[in-house]
């Protein structure tokens, strides 16, 4: 029998950081599935993927876009590639030069370092300046070799293998995902964004490929910016309402929709894409 977990909705105080479940119980599995079948029909799955980088290029990418809007770390990956013949030039230069390359992302006196120093690794266990190895390798394993590496967590090897070229199956969990997640009760409230990795992957189909699991990223993403928004979500044209805990509490109870399934109207809004 799996392990019942209680995955409360969001409180009203500081969260409580909880341990990740052992095991995901069906009902939760089966939420997480429908609302995932509801979300691609509003966002239109298959969602294109949003750009073809070589795995170097993605990991610092994603490097860069840690806390960052979208637009601002994409100038500051620009920039640097400006700047710097290569990214042994970028590893190699003063931290100065390369700090002042990408002052557009948040905190950039933290992540020039950093930067050099993922790069500094990967030199040194490859002998070379490449991540090409990581196509031979099966998902868990190239996920696991890149989080070995200094300053790369769960979500920057999971958009490594998902984003970049290699297309793997590895799904990336940003702060609208996770707090879709949260909403949903398909995550305790207080689990933090890196262990839910693992716990939002292990509820999707094993037989998913690449592009599902990429697709199942990018709607619960979608969804946070378009609509279950952290401050004032718009709970009463969410396409998942019947099926969130959270949601139903702050409307009182979800009211059905036409086809009397609790849907509300399909999810507007801008937003960008990109995970």
């Amino acid at each position: 029998m799996p392990i019942q977990t209680e995955l409360p909705s969001l409180p009203a105080g500081p969260r409580r950081r909880a341990a990740a479940p052992a095991t995901t119980p069906p009902e939760i599995a089966a939420r997480a599935l429908l609302a995932h079948e509801r979300l691609c029909r509003a966002y239109g799955c298959p969602i294109a993927y949003f750009h073809a980088l070589a795995p170097l290029d993605e990991l610092v990418s994603s490097l860069l876009s840690h806390r960052t809007r979208n637009a601002d770390s994409a100038r500051a990956f620009r920039t640097l590639r400006e700047r710097f013949p290569s990214w042994e030039a970028v590893r190699d230069a003063p931290v100065g030069e390369v700090q002042e390359a990408i002052r557009a992302a948040t905190w950039p006196e933290a992540k020039a370092p950093a930067l050099q120093r993922t790069l500094r690794a990967v030199t040194e266990r490859r002998g070379a300046l490449d991540l090409d190895h990581l196509a031979a390798m099966a998902p868990a394993e190239a996920d696991a070799w890149l989080q070995s590496l200094p300053g790369v967590g769960p979500k920057t090897a999971a958009a490594v293998l998902s984003f970049s070229v290699l297309r793997r199956r590895a799904l990336p969990v940003d702060s609208h995902h996770h707090r879709v997640a949260v909403r949903l009760g398909l995550i305790p409230a207080g689990l933090p964004v890196g262990p839910s990795h693992r716990v939002l992957e292990a509820m999707l189909p094993p037989g998913w490929d690449a592009q599902q699991v990429y697709d199942n990223h990018e709607v619960m993403m979608l969804h946070g910016q378009r609509c279950c928004f952290f401050h004032g979500p718009a709970c009463g044209r969410c396409v998942v309402l019947d099926l969130c805990p959270t949601g139903q509490e702050r409307v009182g109870g979800a009211a059905p929709g036409r086809d009397g399934t609790g849907r509300a109207a399909v999810p507007d809004g801008g937003g960008e894409a990109a995970g």
